[in-house]
């Protein structure tokens, strides 16, 4: 790609994945263009296009409760809005705990889900046979279930809303790379691009597992840290299992899609950063796979497909970074999602495109704005149901 045009943008985005592109998309609808993505990668490259599909509402803060409670509406009918199809299925969620400590701690999450108007469950373990029948129970202590949860396709979505963008007039520059961000008499004013320099008024960090790095080239410090994940998909195998299944103690997580794969993902310990890439390792293979199989012994002689990896984007307190930084008007925060990006996307895009409008959001500040961070002595909630 050559010939970046560097005319003003009222808008440049940085992070072609779901929330930059959503973010474009509310911006745009609400007449706020010209407006400009860019991506270094191609469509889905990062972690829009890595992740489980999963979309949950059961979660430790009612504040993250409510914001998934609006973005499952979203997805329901996102195939209306944007005319493709992401088949998001609600078959649930089933958390699973394994200590009497971690049933408290579910108790407490379905008070949280029910206060916001859920029908949030605690199970004793056998009820959770009812969701899964093909689980062991051996050390299981107790589970929840929320049956408005669910799972998607990722890629119909990035699809959909990127051709969105487009439709409303909005530029998605794919291959480009941002290597700086200018300022002028102490704000934003462009970036500066492996295709040229970029004018623009504002600029949005989505840049995911490497927002930190975009951030940085601002000369903002800030306490985002990448962690990569793996997930693995098996060969298709008859309908048996409708929710997607956590184990709270190890972050193991596995659906079943539409074409009969069980999909999922195990935690094992890899360096920060994005230095190492994506790659699978054998140790992700041999865990994730003594894991499903102890917990649905039927799946033993299941073979793996393929694997791969992609990044979190982890805050300290597991609240996403939302926002102008007040370090620096002009530029914006739309990173920070520890993974759940994707399923907070059209609840999240529409906070970010406000705040870029100057127009109040319902976020609190001490829990979202990328200022929280600046305060040594700051004590705030922390949102820590972090996997799948």
């Amino acid at each position: 790609m050559s010939d970046m045009p560097r005319r003003p943008y009222r808008v440049a985005i940085v992070g072609g994945g779901i929330v930059g592109l959503f973010t474009a998309y509310r911006l745009l609808r609400a007449g706020a263009g010209p407006v400009v993505v860019l991506e270094r990668g191609f469509l889905s490259s990062g972690a829009s296009g890595r992740n489980g599909g999963g979309v949950r509402q059961q979660w430790d803060s009612r504040v993250t409760v409510r914001m998934m409670r609006e973005a499952v509406q979203e997805w329901r009918h996102f195939g209306r809005e944007f005319g493709t199809n992401v088949w998001f299925r609600q078959g649930g969620y089933l958390f699973l705990a394994t200590t009497p400590a971690e049933v408290t701690r579910l108790r407490q999450v379905t008070e949280a889900v029910r206060a916001e108007g859920l029908d949030g469950r605690l199970l004793e373990p056998s009820g959770a046979l009812r969701y899964a029948p093909s689980l062991s129970l051996d050390g299981i202590a107790g589970a929840t279930f929320l049956n408005t949860d669910g799972t998607l396709y990722p890629f119909p979505g990035v699809w959909g809303v990127y051709e969105a963008v487009r439709a409303l007039g909005g530029e998605v520059r794919l291959g480009v790379e941002v290597t700086g961000v200018r300022t002028e008499a102490g704000r934003v004013v462009g970036l500066s691009t492996s295709e040229g320099p970029v004018d623009a008024a504002a600029v949005v960090n989505a840049a995911g597992g490497w927002s930190g790095d975009v951030s940085r080239l601002a000369g903002l410090a800030v306490p985002n840290v990448a962690s990569r994940h793996e997930i693995l998909a098996t060969e298709p195998l008859k309908p048996f299992l409708d929710p997607m299944v956590i184990r709270l103690a190890d972050g193991l997580y596995f659906s079943q899609t539409m074409r009969g794969e069980v999909v999922g993902g195990l935690a094992v310990p890899h360096p920060t950063g994005t230095r190492a890439g994506v790659p699978t390792s054998p140790a992700f293979l041999r865990s994730m796979s003594r894991s499903l199989v102890r917990l649905i012994p039927a799946l033993a002689p299941v073979g793996v497909l393929r694997a791969w990896s992609g990044y979190y984007d982890d805050t300290p307190d597991g609240f996403p970074v939302i926002g102008e930084d007040p370090r620096l008007p002009g530029f914006f925060h739309a990173n920070g999602f520890s993974g759940h990006g994707f399923m907070l996307s059209p609840a999240s895009s529409k906070r970010v495109a406000q705040s870029v409008l100057g127009e109040k959001t319902d976020l609190d500040p001490a829990l979202f704005s990328p200022g929280r961070f600046l305060d040594p002595h700051r004590r705030g909630e922390a949102e820590g149901l972090q996997p799948g």
